[in-house]
C-alpha cells in the first residue's frame, strides 16, 4: 500500500492504518530506534509509541512524506527515552555525536535568533548540494546515529574513509553556514 493511502486510512480513523504502517515501515523504524537505543525491546516499544503518536496526530496533520514524518517522531521518542535512561550519566556515543556537530552548527543563542525552519532549510539545501556518498554517510551518522564502524560495513568502505568524509562534510557545513552569515 502506498503512503498516501495509509495517510488516508489515518485521516478516516481506520485502524488498518497502523497495520499498514507496520507492514510498510516497521522494520525501518525499528532499525532507527535500535540504532539510538541499542536495545531491541526499547526500540520496539518506541516504534509502537510512534504508531500511537501518528494515530493521535494524523489528522489534523496530513504528512506528504509519511516515512519522514514517522522517522522524525521515532527519533524524538528514542532520544527522549535515551535521555530518561541516561539521566545523570554521560553517554559517550551521544556526547561524541553532539560534540562533532557542535563544531559546525551555531550555539543555542544563535538558534534562538533564527527560526528553526530557516536552519532546517539551510541544512536541507546543504545536504542536497553534496554528492551522494558523503550525503549518505553524513545522514547515517547524524540522522540515524550509526557508528563509524556500522557505516563502513554498510557501504563496504574503510573506517578511515568514513571518518575523512565526515570531517570534510562537517567543514563544508561550517563554511556553508558561515557564508549564510551563521557563525559560531
Amino acid at each position: 500500500m502506498e503512503d498516501k493511502d495509509i495517510v488516508a486510512l489515518y485521516a478516516s480513523r481506520d485502524q488498518q492504518a497502523i497495520a499498514e504502517t507496520a507492514k510498510s515501515h516497521g522494520a525501518k523504524l525499528t532499525r532507527l530506534a535500535y540504532g539510538i537505543l541499542k536495545n531491541l525491546e526499547d526500540a520496539e516499544e518506541i516504534v509502537n509509541d510512534t504508531y500511537l503518536r501518528a494515530w493521535n496526530t494524523i489528522p489534523p496533520q496530513l504528512p506528504r512524506f509519511l516515512f519522514a514524518y514517522l522517522a522524525k517522531t521515532c527519533r524524538f521518542l528514542a532520544f527522549d527515552r535515551l535521555d530518561w535512561q541516561q539521566a545523570g550519566k554521560r553517554n559517550i556515543p551521544l556526547v561524541e555525536l553532539t560534540e562533532e556537530l557542535a563544531r559546525c552548527i551555531p550555539a543555542s543563542h544563535m538558534e534562538q535568533a533564527l527560526e528553526s525552519r530557516e536552519i532546517g532549510r539551510l541544512l536541507t539545501d546543504f545536504l542536497k548540494s553534496l554528492p551522494r556518498e558523503p550525503r549518505l554517510i553524513f545522514m547515517r551518522r547524524y540522522w540515524f546515529g550509526d557508528s563509524v564502524r556500522e557505516i563502513a560495513a554498510r557501504y563496504r568502505i574503510g573506517e578511515s574513509r568514513v571518518k575523512t568524509s565526515l570531517h570534510r562534510t562537517r567543514n563544508k557545513l561550517k563554511r556553508y553556514l558561515e557564508k549564510e552569515e551563521i557563525t559560531l
